[in-house]
């Protein structure tokens, strides 16, 4: 072959990939594939063609997620949120199936695929918001202080740097708490029910996390209360995977329609024993 002809075969392969490269870089992709605009709507179309929502929430928090270890059920607020958005996506309440998470595991499991949705007292957070999306909210909460009746400790005023606080690993409450008593110490938890157990064995002097999860942890035992007035504002969002648009659109409509025909009120009540405060 001779350096003409050799030259102009390369020249046209040249231009073939420039063409090629060209046209890979006009379809906009994310880190699990296709395109941008079918992905928003990826997880919404697998769930319905699955039949089923599988949701994460906990297992150790009463009155939103508590497994019942005679009967193996679990109940609670975020778990019948669950039901109310499998009838809203799917026309079917029943279509859920529960998994377990704890503050620590419920965004790796979200973005492992383990779960369609995390429906698990999750404040939402701006640090949160670059990992995962959220809903609207779905529940207002506060973080206040778990102690035993007659504990010199009455509210916030009251912990110092000396004070050993009870929390659970990954909850927004470790850093709200640390953030309003610089110097306090923290002994952090796998899940609520571990710091509960230490706070009845004297391991701190306190337990903080949102008033929502302490009052249930209240009604477990009536030598212990929740005190002082809520030092945080905590708006519980359902976190979805990183882009699934379509998904938090649905879950949006579901919790609208619940707040108009009264169903939202009627769980509220239900749970938490009174009518959500209106704004």
């Amino acid at each position: 072959m001779s350096n003409k002809k050799r030259f102009s075969l390369l020249l046209v392969c040249m231009m073939a990939l420039v063409m090629v490269l060209g046209a890979c870089s006009t379809t906009k992709t994310n880190p699990s594939g296709g395109s941008a605009e079918s992905n928003t709507a990826a997880q919404l179309d697998q769930i319905k063609q699955r039949g089923k929502l599988i949701v994460g929430v906990k297992y150790d928090t009463k009155l939103f997620g508590l497994k019942d270890p005679g009967s193996g059920k679990v109940e609670g607020f975020d778990v019948d949120m669950a039901h109310a958005l499998a009838k809203s996506i799917l026309g079917d309440e029943s279509k859920v199936e529960l998994k377990e998470v704890t503050s620590k595991t419920r965004i790796p499991m979200l973005n492992n695929g383990d779960v369609d949705m995390v429906i698990a007292t999750m404040t939402i957070t701006d640090a949160r918001k670059k990992e995962v999306d959220f809903s609207d909210v779905y529940f207002q909460a506060g973080q206040s202080l778990l102690v035993k009746k007659g504990s010199p400790i009455q509210g916030i005023e009251d912990v110092t740097a000396d004070t050993t606080i009870l929390a659970a690993k990954g909850a927004t409450s470790i850093d709200n708490i640390e953030e309003k008593v610089p110097g306090v110490k923290v002994l952090e938890f796998d899940n609520y029910q571990d710091a509960f157990n230490a706070l009845k064995a004297g391991q701190g002097e306190a337990l903080t996390t949102d008033d929502a999860i302490l009052y249930g942890m209240a009604a477990q035992d009536p030598n212990y209360e929740v005190v002082g007035k809520p030092f945080t504002d905590e708006p519980y969002g359902i976190a979805v995977k990183k882009g699934q648009t379509g998904l938090v659109e649905a879950i949006n409509k579901g919790l609208t329609d619940m707040k108009a025909d009264g169903s939202y009120d009627e769980l509220y009540k239900k749970w938490i024993g009174k009518a959500p405060e209106s704004k």
